[in-house]
């Protein structure tokens, strides 16, 4: 069927379903398929930028992103920590569904990898023609394995596979096509009878900062594919902290404080915002270099972070605010995030979405992007619509599961959310009921109030997950 035969009532019912037919409408018109650069922060907080209300963190470039394209108050990630979050950004399907579940080490290092033939977003485009590229931290799977990222869809590779080796901002070596890379950096290396099996060090010759590698590598990139459509994961580890650092070390391993060097704070909070701030001066190296190159108007720019933040005293009340709770919780702080879209002439400026929409939405809507068809098993809707103004399709609930701490589960419908702790302890589980519109905050619990509500999101919870081998809450 040809769009241009669609009725007016036809193409409203396939805009609000999402379909690929409508997918083809949306870009008729045009002659080359969009850019695509996902950039994914590291423990960054819901209030850790200027648009989203931080007073004290300098972020102008990200929020001219903002002001020029379109902002989302209601967008969560796959989970609270790092491999589960981005398992469900590359696979489109939430915790309760995709396969790595947990940061779950694996031998001889790293993290559980990616199974072979598992579709992911980099494939998916790169049976679109697109040229892909992952850089900064990966976390699903090292060199040689099935989650090698070179094997799940991805030309290049730059930057840290293992989530531990990541935890190092100057570290003694990077990874660049299954290869390690030498840095001018010297480190101090754990223990093998550390937590990180000697696989975590801090620096203490800081010469080679990650980010300022990172970004060269995306903007060389750029340089290489500007004649052919490019999707670049640039997936950052700002402002994840250094937890292998000796007490009293700046909170960050950057070596500088600028500009926060004079502030009445303490290293760990000067290190803290720096790096934001830092991180912002190399992203509008990135939309310089799109203007400069004319890409600007055929690349759609996404912002955003794995999961709420893990931010230093002083902080610590300021990074997620208004929202309850940090990195490892499934409270909002946990796991609502911001998120900017910018695309120049396609996304009406200063828009604020309240859609509710999360990690796994990505892969439909690359995929709509680029003129596929997701996959079947999607538990995404594309946000496409929704930046560009059309009639949008909205989840029935969002759910979410963590296997750490005794084990958590959330679901979110509509105004409601339940979450249920120590799921891992029958006898020991807790039950908490809030309305999220009215109490973002999550400061009082509506179980006793609202049993019949509980028990629908309980059960959709038992609904929305299927069993897995590793990650078991009972």
């Amino acid at each position: 069927m040809k769009i241009k035969k669609l009725s007016s009532t036809q193409l409203f019912s396939a805009l609000l379903t999402g379909t690929s037919a409508i997918s083809m409408g949306i870009f008729a018109q045009h002659t080359k398929k969009p850019n695509i650069i996902y950039i994914l922060a590291d423990d960054l907080g819901y209030a850790d930028l200027g648009c989203y209300g931080s007073k004290r963190i300098k972020t102008p470039n990200i929020d001219r992103l903002a002001a020029e394209g379109i902002r989302f108050t209601n967008h969560y990630a796959g989970t609270s920590v790092s491999a589960p979050s981005r398992c469900s950004l590359m696979t489109g399907l939430h915790t309760g569904h995709c396969q790595v579940r947990g940061n779950l080490q694996w031998k001889p290092y790293g993290q559980l990898p990616l199974q072979e033939n598992t579709v992911t977003v980099a494939s998916k485009l790169k049976e679109a023609g697109y040229k892909t590229a992952i850089i900064g931290k990966w976390g699903l799977g090292i060199e040689g394995t099935t989650g090698d990222p070179l094997k799940q869809g991805f030309d290049y590779q730059y930057g840290y596979l293992c989530q531990v080796l990541a935890h190092n901002h100057t570290p003694e070596y990077l990874i660049e096509d299954g290869k390690k890379v030498k840095l001018r950096n010297k480190v101090v290396w754990m223990q093998k009878d550390d937590w990180t099996q000697g696989l975590g060090s801090y620096p203490v010759v800081k010469k080679d900062f990650s980010q300022t590698l990172f970004t060269k590598k995306a903007l060389k990139f750029i340089d290489q594919n500007q004649k052919n459509p490019f999707f670049i994961y640039l997936s950052v580890i700002i402002p994840h902290n250094n937890g292998e650092a000796p007490k009293g070390e700046t909170y960050s391993d950057i070596p500088w404080l600028f500009p926060y060097e004079k502030q009445p704070w303490t290293k760990s909070e000067k290190g803290y915002a720096a790096m934001v701030t830092y991180l912002d001066t190399e992203i509008g190296k990135i939309m310089d270099k799109l203007k400069a190159k004319g890409l600007d108007k055929n690349t759609i720019v996404i912002f955003t972070s794995d999961n709420g933040a893990d931010a230093p005293d002083g902080f610590e009340k300021e990074s997620n605010y208004p929202l309850r709770g940090l990195k490892r919780d499934l409270y909002e702080g946990g796991i609502r995030i911001p998120f900017i879209a910018y695309w120049k002439g396609h996304i009406a400026p200063g828009r604020t979405s309240t859609l509710p929409s999360a990690f796994w939405d990505f892969m439909p809507t690359a995929c709509e992007l680029a003129g596929v068809k997701a996959p079947e098993n999607t538990d995404g809707i594309s946000y496409l619509p929704e930046i560009l103004g059309k009639p949008q399709k909205q989840h029935e609930s969002l759910y979410f599961e963590f296997h750490e701490q005794s084990g958590k589960q959330a679901l979110i419908k509509g105004d409601w959310k339940c979450i249920r702790l120590n799921t891992n302890y029958k006898d020991k589980m807790i039950t908490e009921l809030y309305n999220i519109a009215e109490d973002p905050s999550e400061t009082t619990n509506l179980i006793a109030k609202y049993p019949e509500k509980v028990t629908e999101l309980v059960q959709l919870m038992h609904e929305s997950r299927t069993e897995d081998k590793f990650f078991k809450l009972f």
